[in-house]
């Protein structure tokens, strides 16, 4: 049972959801109130085993413009690490979640929106989409994982350069450096997304999910230890009768009809 949100609305087709952040008037902004809910539902999807895959996006011109800095003026210093540990725990909750996350960009997504675009498993950019790293600029670092998230996924040299520069890059550029998989017209953003998503939701969920667990973990460590842990999620997947139905339906030249969870 999804709770109501004052600024999340979800709604759901088939085994994929599809969360809208609602909090318009401040761009989407990050605030105390709008990270707890995003870790609330997240907890409530997580516990809904009649979804697969999230589609994360924004309402009106931006995604998430980032934190909401009237919010941040006034912190002391033990304020500001609690409130940065408070979105990382969202945020790793989001990037580790046994569903698929799919970041649909609609607009601008900077400094924490750009973060949160980062936990997500996939990123689709409109074509009107911003990203950057701004927070330098404002005499702060990245607070949620931008740091480690954007050198893992676009190597250091440019992440480097976005976050020293502060500067801000259009969704071709974000393409171009590998920080989204496509750029879609914004008329056509959630349809790309929703390709996407009915594609995976087509596959062995329990698959997917031994996958990204595999490469999430992965890419913490050396080579040797991740083929470790790829060697023991494919092992998993032998205790699921998904491997059974897949190997069957192909051997019989069939498409295979996995079961949802």
């Amino acid at each position: 049972m999804i709770l109501n949100y004052e600024f999340l609305k979800i709604s759901k087709e088939d085994d994929i959801a599809v969360v809208t952040i609602t909090k318009e008037k401040s761009l989407n902004a990050l605030n105390t109130k709008l990270i707890t809910e995003l870790g609330d539902l997240f907890k409530e999807i997580e516990e809904d085993k009649d979804i697969s895959v999230v589609i994360l996006t924004g309402a009106g011109k931006a995604f998430v413009a980032g934190a909401d800095i009237s919010e941040m003026v006034d912190l002391k210093p033990q304020e500001a690490y609690e409130f940065a540990k408070r979105g990382n725990e969202v945020f790793l909750s989001i990037e580790n979640s046994s569903k698929v996350v799919i970041a649909a960009v609609n607009g601008f997504a900077l400094g924490g929106g750009c973060e949160l675009s980062l936990a997500c498993d996939i990123r689709i950019a409109s074509s009107k989409a911003k990203f950057g790293q701004p927070e330098v600029g404002l005499g702060i670092t990245p607070g949620f994982g931008g740091t480690q998230r954007l050198p893992r996924l676009i190597g250091t040299g440019l992440a480097k350069e976005l976050i020293y520069t502060a500067d801000v890059i259009g969704a071709q550029k974000a393409l171009e450096y590998g920080i989204v998989n496509h750029v879609a017209e914004p008329e056509d953003l959630m349809d790309k997304a929703m390709e996407i998503a009915e594609k995976i939701a087509k596959n062995s969920i329990n698959a997917v999910v031994n996958s990204k667990r595999a490469i999430n973990l992965g890419m913490q460590t050396d080579i040797t230890t991740g083929v470790n842990i790829e060697q023991s999620n494919f092992e998993l997947c032998f205790t699921n009768e998904d491997r059974e139905i897949g190997m069957r339906a192909f051997l019989n030249k069939e498409k295979p009809s996995y079961k949802k969870n």
